[in-house]
C-alpha cells in the first residue's frame, strides 16, 4: 500500500513536469501537482527519517479529512471552470510566480521545522508526555512557536494564488486560519501540562506564527 501510494504520487508529479515544463494552457496547473504530490511525499519521507515509529500510511496525509479532500476538489473545479470561462484569467504567470514561491516557502518551512523537532514531531497531537519528548526552542522554532502549522498555512493558500483561484484563495486562507487557531489552541493545552512554565515562558516570547493567533489564553 505503501508502494502504490509513492507510485500514484511519483506519476503525478512527472505528468505535473510534463505539463509544467511545456507552453500549454494547463503549464500553471503541472506547477501546481508538483507541489502537491512532493508536499504529500515529503511529509511520509521526513516523517520516516524523524520519527519511524510513528509512521503509518497516515503519514502521506493523503487521508487527512473529508474537509481536505474537499478543498482539493474544490479548487480543481474552480481552476476547470474558470479556464471555460474567463480562460486569460489563467495566463496570469507573475500571479502563479508568487503563488509557487509561496509554495516553495510554506514546504520548505514545515520540513525544516519537522526535521528540527526531530522525534518530537508527530501529526497527531500527542496525550501523553513520553520520556524523550522535549521542548523544541530553536533553529525555526525561535522564529514561531509553531512553524510547521505557519509553514502548512502559507503553503496552502499560495496553492490556491498559483492556480489563480480568487474564489478558493480566499475560502483557503478562511478555513486554513479557523482550522489552526483551534488545533494551536488544543495544541498548547497539552504543551502547558507537558511542559508548564518552561512553555510559558515561551510563549510569552516567541510569537505563534500566524496572525492574530496568539493561542490559548492562560491567567499569567
Amino acid at each position: 500500500q505503501i508502494a502504490v501510494r509513492a507510485c500514484f504520487l511519483g506519476f503525478a508529479f512527472g505528468c505535473g513536469l510534463l505539463l509544467g515544463a511545456g507552453r500549454s494552457a494547463w503549464r500553471h496547473f503541472g506547477w501546481y501537482m508538483c507541489s502537491l504530490s512532493l508536499f504529500h511525499y515529503s511529509e511520509y519521507l521526513v516523517t520516516a527519517i524523524n520519527n519511524p515509529r510513528s509512521l503509518s500510511l497516515d503519514s502521506f496525509l493523503l487521508n487527512h479529512s473529508f474537509e481536505y479532500n474537499l478543498a482539493a476538489l474544490s479548487s480543481w473545479v474552480e481552476f476547470t471552470l474558470e479556464k471555460l470561462l474567463f480562460p486569460e484569467l489563467k495566463q496570469i504567470t507573475w500571479l502563479s510566480t508568487v503563488g509557487l514561491l509561496m509554495v516553495i516557502f510554506g514546504d520548505c518551512l514545515r520540513k525544516a521545522a519537522m526535521l528540527t523537532a526531530g522525534s518530537n514531531f508527530n501529526h497527531i497531537v500527542q496525550n501523553e508526555k513520553s520520556d524523550t519528548h522535549t521542548l523544541v526552542t530553536s533553529g525555526v522554532y525561535g522564529w514561531f512557536r509553531h512553524p510547521s502549522y505557519v509553514g502548512w498555512f502559507y503553503w496552502s493558500i499560495g496553492t490556491q494564488v498559483l492556480l489563480c483561484n480568487p474564489i478558493c484563495m480566499v475560502g483557503y486562507a478562511l478555513v486554513s486560519w479557523r482550522f489552526f487557531r483551534e488545533r494551536i489552541e488544543e495544541e498548547e493545552i497539552t504543551l502547558i501540562h507537558f511542559f508548564g512554565e518552561e512553555y510559558l515562558e515561551y510563549k510569552r516570547k516567541v510569537p505563534s506564527g500566524l496572525p492574530f493567533i496568539r493561542g490559548v489564553k492562560v491567567e499569567l
